[in-house]
């Protein structure tokens, strides 16, 4: 998965230097967001044709970025707040996943020309990046640097969803609501309603209602209005893991 949280300078340094220009400071944050400068670093000319290309988007709550079946037709960067990725409506509907901060999509869809396979919803108010998809075709065939930090980007979010499937198979609801509240925390806190997180489980709210209040009786999360917050991260590692409480 993608890094949430990028260092307070992340969008001013790139190769030693500094820029005041924020067009040039945002594109080295979605640098910084989909590779590591080392594996391959950027030069002004990759920086500035990014910056270029960038364009912002914002979301009240509740507001749709994409639907699912739609035609991948750009690449999104989540800049801030959080997008809710669900299939199916009405009854039928499902959470898979959240995408927070510096979290990228539509990229793998465009690159496969297959439909996006599911709707992106704001649970909050959302700053969204993008760029149009001729343009990141046009990005990644000049500037081989940025190419080799974007495909870095992808094997690593394919790796992550393959090793996330492979954590949870076989294992209770308790180690699985464990696991989740861990991947989706945020300065130890889960900010995600009991509907969605039972959403992304598979499973009917009661029942992770039951396991979450067990898990607060023993004082490893409190629980709030529309969000959980992590009392004791180690606790909750142990019961991820399956291991026996003190």
């Amino acid at each position: 998965m993608n890094p949430r949280v990028t260092p307070a300078n992340s969008e001013r340094r790139l190769n030693g230097a500094e820029t005041t220009d924020p067009r040039i400071q945002q594109a080295a944050w979605v640098a910084r967001c989909v590779g590591r400068g080392s594996a391959a670093p950027l030069t002004p000319r990759d920086l500035s044709a990014l910056a270029t290309f960038l364009h912002r988007q914002s979301l009240s709550r509740g507001a749709v970025a994409f639907r699912e079946g739609d035609p991948a037709t750009r690449v999104w960067i989540v800049r801030s707040g959080h997008v809710e990725l669900s299939v199916g409506v009405g009854d039928e509907r499902t959470v898979i996943e959240i995408r927070h901060a510096g979290d990228v999509d539509g990229d793998i869809q465009f690159l496969l020309g297959k439909p996006l396979p599911y709707t992106a919803r704001a649970t909050d108010d959302v700053e969204l990046l993008y760029l149009r998809t001729e343009d990141f075709e046009h990005l990644m065939s000049e500037h081989r640097a940025l190419a080799r930090r974007w495909l870095a980007s992808i094997a690593g979010r394919l790796d992550a969803s393959q090793g996330r499937i492979m954590e949870l198979l076989g294992k209770t609801l308790t180690e699985q609501t464990a696991r989740l509240l861990l991947d989706e925390a945020s300065s130890s806190v889960v900010p995600l309603p009991q509907r969605t997180l039972a959403a992304m489980l598979g499973v009917r709210r009661p029942s992770l209602n039951r396991v979450l209040k067990r898990l607060e009786r023993e004082e490893l999360i409190e629980m709030r209005y529309a969000a959980i917050e992590i009392l004791d991260a180690e606790g909750l590692y142990k019961k991820a893991r399956g291991e026996p409480g003190p």
